[in-house]
Formats: C-alpha cells, structure tokens, sequence
C-alpha cells in the first residue's frame, strides 16, 4: 500500500513516536511524506520514504495530488486541533478528496493504531473488496 504521512509541527514527534513503534509494518510498504515530517521520521526509524515540499510550501497539495490520481491508499495526518488555520481550506480540499476515493484517514493517534493495526491483519485491502462505483 501507499500511505501519506503529514503532521503539523506539534505532532511532529507523536509521528516520529508512531512510526518507531509500527515501523515493521510500515516497512511492508511504500510511504511518503511532507518534507520535515518525512525528514524526522526517517532519520528516526531509516524507513525508505519519499518526500516531498514542506506543508507549508505546498508538500500536502502534492500528497493530495496523489491522493486525486489513485495513488495513496492510507493517510495518517496528525494535525494540531489548536495550531492556526491558515492551511484549513487546503487540508480540507485533501479531506474531501480522500472521502471521494474511500481513503481510510487517521487524524490521530487512537485512529491511527486501528488502521495500522487493520493494515498489519489484511483488513485494509479494501480495493479488492469495494468497487467504488457500484456503492
């Protein structure tokens, strides 16, 4: 699978920390990030990740760009519910998006362990389950 990795700057290390913890899983498979969280979660763990720009250079409109051509299947986005919001139109725009391609996201940790729990158990292959088009 495909899977996205973005944090805002207060979940940077609750990333990280995630990522430690899970990295067999997610070494199974291919990951990608916004450029500082991708940065701080490879120097962490050494998982094999591709990143792109900052969040606030434009790095999560290039995930969602991936997002809108099939090509993310798993997004976990820990985000700061009390950072400013001066990205909220274009984190929702991702949102939007990932709701339109039935992309399993985690906005938290809690969230996140259940995916990549479901992810480790096989549950989460769900293109293989679901054609989108005949919901």
């Amino acid at each position: 699978m495909n899977i996205a990795l973005i944090a805002h700057d207060a979940k940077k290390e609750l990333m990280v920390q995630f990522c430690i913890a899970y990295c067999g899983i997610l070494s199974r498979h291919n990951l990608c990030a916004t450029g500082t969280t991708g940065k701080m979660v490879a120097e962490a763990t050494g998982l094999q990740i591709t990143r792109y720009l900052s969040g606030m250079l434009g790095g999560g409109q290039q995930i969602a760009a991936r997002v809108s051509c099939d090509e993310i299947d798993l997004l976990l986005f820990f985000r700061d519910p009390m950072a400013a919001k001066e990205n909220e139109v274009s984190e929702n725009d991702m949102f939007r998006l990932c709701d339109m391609r039935n992309i399993p996201v985690a906005t938290n940790i809690a969230t996140a362990e259940v995916l990549i729990h479901g992810l480790e158990r096989g549950d989460l292959d769900w293109r293989n389950i679901v054609n989108p088009g005949n919901l």
